[in-house]
């Protein structure tokens, strides 16, 4: 993970879930995501697939128009790219794992720009496949924010975050078989 929001967001998500495979919606407070809220959003899982419940305010800038209640598979123009979308949204819900993918893009003038997207499991009043913690930031907030909008995007990198218990656990500290051979004094002597 590259973008301070995305890290933020998924070090928050990763604490709240603690040993379980993902926290539940209720437990995630905005005011704990502050530094990364404006390019949060959660998606709700429909029957015509994902769709935004809620959209952090420089994504909404990034795209041109307020999100709620969109589809999230409509930020992608091409059809294929949507059905990869709804794909990874899924595998993301059956799978109770995360995803963080580099995205390429372009502004309706032609700017480039560099995003990167992360999908974190949600349950919902215990439910699993119900929603997805997201974050989608910039490389670099681009100068011309708020005056053009992504017209295009396209994954040019994916990693799941696989669950893994053993990973989680902390490794067990080394035992030493008596006092440390070097011992380090008050003004810098050994």
């Amino acid at each position: 993970m590259k973008n301070t929001s995305t890290r933020l967001v998924f070090d928050y998500w990763d604490a709240l879930r603690g040993e379980r495979a993902a926290p539940e919606r209720g437990e995630i407070e905005p005011g704990a995501l502050r530094h990364a809220l404006a390019d949060t959003f959660i998606l709700e899982n429909e029957p015509i697939g994902p769709v935004f419940r809620l959209a952090g305010t420089r994504l909404c800038a990034l795209i041109g128009h307020e999100l709620r209640g969109r589809a999230f598979t409509a930020l992608w123009p091409d059809v294929e790219a949507q059905g990869d979308m709804r794909r990874l949204v899924q595998t993301v819900m059956d799978e109770t794992a995360g995803a963080v993918a580099g995205l390429s893009g372009e502004s309706s003038t032609g700017a480039p720009i560099y995003l990167e997207l992360l999908l974190l499991p949600l349950r919902y009043r215990g439910r699993t496949h119900a929603r997805i913690l997201g974050a989608l930031s910039p490389a670099l907030s681009p100068d011309w924010l708020g005056l053009d909008t992504v017209a295009t995007m396209r994954m040019i990198s994916l990693r799941m975050l696989w669950p893994a218990a053993a990973s989680r656990a902390a490794a067990p500290e080394p035992q030493r078989a008596g006092p440390p051979r070097l011992v380090v004094l008050p003004g810098g002597r050994a």
